[in-house]
């Protein structure tokens, strides 16, 4: 009788269990890669929430049409778990096609009976087959192959007539990049299966989820992208910043690659891929010219020449990688295609190391540099040493096996649901390092800036002292005058000086040229006129006041040289010239015969020949700096002997005369004297 009871009491305890463990034994987890027996996985109770689609899936290498039929016997094959890819289930870097089987019986669907499927990713195109029929696909495949970066949103189909049947998944894996792990492939968590209403409500979770996870980076390129409008339109005012161009253009480089990478473009990965790399490419290069200005290297023309050649390398290997991404994956030469963009990812990750010469080079000058310009050259530094070591730690992974570059990916802290890692921090930090940095240097830029205007006011004040702005009456004679400088003050002068004591009635008229242009040729008309001055006090002889300019500034131009024509005017006519290589006044319609000789400044202990003439009443004579003949029109014609020849038998006063010139195409500083005898 107790044995009776005892076996009564163990079957019905074995019935109880059989009872207890029967619903979970279609979700049953796949602890390892080795083979487990087939299970249909039965979803129930739909109607409360989507059901993740888990459990042991049949897995097998390679393609075949006939692999989506239901009838297909698929035991043979081994099974892989759906929440992680093939690479971590002993395929790792396989690449191609492959499919994934599992049988499924959906109990209850509620009032409808069409179900809806979300996966969030399935690495990387893949088409959806139930019972043998296409009820979804993402991307496509080769020939003409697409496929979606890894921040693309959950994809969602329609599951039509859900009851019994085989699902199967047809999978198409991307040839590995140079960084790739070898670690992905397929799934990477489980499909999940519901009501329309249900799957929708699953992907709003998800959504909402990726969009909190992101407030870092949405705050960061929203910073980004107010350095770069700030930047640019102050640029565009101060167009001498060029920093602040560098920082725009880095500003927009930055946010343009996180658009990219990170905001779930539905772009496909080769175009992603294709886009962003000239683009990281740009972003260095921008930081490269910023440390230059704000670490004073501008000045070493070995740095500059490097750091154009570096740029240029950049460039072409980025876009050349671009190029490999875009056009050549799907193509048959896998290999070839494989080790090109090796060669040009490394010739990027060298260039990528410019920093790290840079910064230490800029220490080593022990010039003195702001606090600003440090805190740049610091975080510059450690930012180009984590990308470069995060960027070669990565490159051959699945061979090496090093896991350096995913620790530096791995998040510092989180804080609320953002992952913060150390590669985003220095770049945030970098760029608000950047910005006080161009902010400090375009201040001490604008107070040089203004400094160097004030200089320019002060040389224009002593110039107008030196240039007769009115002319002096001269006695039997008519006088224009016309004085346009190129630039904010002018290298050119005359002068109207009354003759020595000796000479009385005599006056001593003067034309020069310095060589150059802007504030230098200023100081040296001020050098010059105080020292003809000076000589015209002793002797009214135009061949003497020139040899004695001439012994006085020979040496102190700096390589310059001054071309001068002086003449001795009587008030009946009677004229003496000497020339310095200035080119001969004009009489009337023809050039004057006077001899020519070296300008001032080149030799010295030069002496020079006087000419002389008479003028008779009527007769015009003009003097001129080579500024009109030089004067150029927008297609690079200069104006020429033949027009001054035609301009000066018109006998024009020096305003017409300049106006011309003007007209034309000044492109030097232009001075006309012109002198009419009177009756």
């Amino acid at each position: 009788m107790l044995q009776a009871l005892l076996r009564s009491f163990c079957c019905t305890f074995f019935l109880i269990l059989i009872a207890w463990f029967a619903p979970f034994s279609s979700a049953q987890q796949l602890s390892g890669g080795g083979k487990l027996e087939s299970s249909t996985l039965v979803l129930q109770n739909l109607t409360d929430g989507a059901i993740p689609l888990d459990g042991p899936w049949q897995f097998h290498l390679g393609d075949n049409p006939a692999w989506a039929a239901p009838s297909y016997d698929d035991s043979h094959w081994e099974q892989l778990s759906a929440d992680k890819p093939w690479g971590e289930q002993n395929h790792p870097s396989y690449t191609g096609y492959a499919w994934y089987r599992r049988r499924i019986a959906v109990t209850s669907s509620g009032p409808s009976s069409d179900l809806a499927l979300m996966v969030r990713r399935i690495d990387d195109a893949y088409e959806i087959y139930w019972n043998g029929q296409l009820i979804g696909r993402h991307g496509a495949f080769p020939p003409h192959a697409v496929w979606y970066a890894q921040s693309q949103p959950p994809q969602t189909f329609g599951w039509p007539s859900p009851q019994q049947g085989v699902m199967a998944i047809r999978v198409w894996k991307a040839p590995l990049l140079s960084e790739d792990s070898g670690l992905s492939g397929g799934f990477t968590a489980a499909p999940l299966a519901g009501t329309p209403a249900a799957i929708v409500a699953a992907k709003s979770r998800l959504d909402y989820e990726w969009l909190r996870s992101r407030q870092f980076v949405f705050g960061q390129d929203l910073i980004y992208a107010l350095v770069a409008l700030i930047s640019l339109l102050v640029w565009l005012r101060y167009r001498s910043q060029w920093t602040l161009l560098w920082m725009a253009t880095f500003a927009l480089a930055s946010i343009s690659r996180q658009l990219v990478f990170m905001m779930s473009l539905s772009w496909p990965m080769a175009i992603v891929d294709g886009i962003a790399a000239p683009i990281s490419s740009v972003r260095d290069i921008s930081l490269w010219f910023l440390l230059l200005a704000l670490l004073q290297l501008r000045d070493k023309q070995s740095i500059r020449t490097l750091t154009l050649v570096f740029s240029f390398i950049s460039l072409v290997a980025t876009i050349t990688d671009g190029l490999i991404s875009i056009f050549w994956w799907t193509s048959d030469k896998l290999v070839e295609t494989q080790i090109a963009d090796a060669v040009t990812t490394a010739f990027y990750i060298f260039t990528a190391a410019l920093p790290l010469l840079l910064v230490p080079f800029a220490f080593s000058r022990k010039r003195r540099l702001d606090a600003g310009s440090r805190l740049v050259a610091i975080l510059a530094f450690l930012s180009g040493m984590i990308q470069v070591v995060s960027n070669i730690a990565a490159q051959g992974s699945r061979f090496t096996h090093w896991t350096l570059a995913d620790r530096i990916a791995v998040p510092l802290f989180v804080l609320e649901g953002n992952s913060i890692s150390i590669v985003p921090l220095a770049g945030m930090l970098l760029l608000i390092s950047i910005v006080f940095g161009v902010y400090r240097n375009s201040l001490e830029a604008r107070r040089r800036q203004i400094a160097l205007e004030q200089e320019f006011r002060d040389a224009q004040e002593l110039q107008r002292a030196l240039i007769p702005e009115t002319l002096r009456t001269l006695a039997g004679y008519a006088l224009t005058s016309s004085y346009l400088p190129a630039a904010e003050v002018g290298g050119d002068f005359f002068q109207l000086i009354p003759a020595a004591s000796g000479d009385s009635g005599t006056t001593l008229v003067a034309v020069g040229d310095v060589s150059g242009k802007g504030l230098k040729a200023a100081m040296s008309v001020a050098l010059i006129v105080g020292t003809l001055r000076t000589l015209a006090e002793t002797t009214s002889s135009p061949a003497e006041i020139l040899a004695g300019i001439n012994r006085r500034i020979c040496g102190r131009l700096q390589d310059g040289f001054v071309t001068c024509l002086i003449l001795r005017l009587g008030p009946e006519g009677a004229c003496v010239l000497a020339n310095a290589g200035h080119p001969p006044p004009f009489l009337n319609d023809r050039e004057m015969d006077v001899p020519g000789a070296l300008p001032l400044g080149v030799m010295p202990d030069l002496n020079y020949q006087e000419f002389r003439t008479s003028l008779r009443p009527h007769d015009h004579m003009t003097l001129y700096t080579d500024g009109l003949l030089e004067a150029r029109n927008i297609t690079g014609e200069l104006y020429g002997f033949e027009r001054i020849y035609n301009l000066f038998a018109k006998r024009p006063s020096a305003a017409e005369a300049a106006q011309v010139a003007v007209d034309f195409g000044q492109d030097d500083d232009i001075t006309i004297l012109t002198l009419t005898r009177m009756e």
